[in-house]
């Protein structure tokens, strides 16, 4: 962080942005997980399609979509390039004709199960300077903000998301 630690006793506004904060993390993730998935069909949005799908029976591929914040049109394309090497499977849908269930194969399986070994190495990188007690509050941090914010999702309901945080003026004159 820009003088975080080289000079404690002049406040830095970019020290207490979380935007930056997030960003600057994000970013590093993101151009190490770009690294360790470069030859992964569909990269880290196939990653992540193959992540949704190992979590238990076939999915429908709207709910893919929607889970992941992904077009169902480029979702069509990623659940296409994981297909080819056999990585995932689609099925009719036996509720639901119109609908197609994704699956993941064996081989599939095994390559989540080493690209997710190999992103565990950089979250660790990513996390080196904290504790592992540290690490672990993170974490559980990060994910209940990302659940949170998952449920009031601004691209749903962008009204909605604008009222949560716009100043309500009568409530403040109280």
């Amino acid at each position: 962080m820009t003088g975080a630690t080289d000079r404690p006793e002049r406040p830095d506004p970019l020290n207490d942005d979380l935007g930056w904060m997030l960003g600057i993390v994000f970013r590093g993730y993101v151009r190490a997980a770009e690294h360790v998935l470069t030859d992964f069909p569909g990269g880290p949005r196939g990653y992540q399609v193959l992540t949704a799908s190992v979590t238990g029976p076939g999915r429908n591929q709207g709910a893919i979509a929607e889970e992941l914040g992904i077009d169902r049109t480029v979702l069509t394309y990623l659940i296409d390039d994981l297909e080819r090497p056999g990585f995932v499977a689609r099925r009719a849908d036996p509720s639901d004709r119109r609908s197609r269930l994704v699956d993941v194969t064996d081989a599939g399986r095994a390559a989540w199960e080493q690209r997710r070994e190999a992103l565990r190495r950089v979250e660790a990188h990513l996390l080196g300077s904290l504790t592992p007690t540290e690490s672990t509050t993170l974490r559980t941090l990060l994910q209940k903000v990302a659940c949170s914010t998952q449920a009031i999702d601004p691209l749903r309901d962008l009204c909605e998301a604008v009222t949560e945080v716009r100043p309500d003026p009568a409530r403040e004159r109280r």
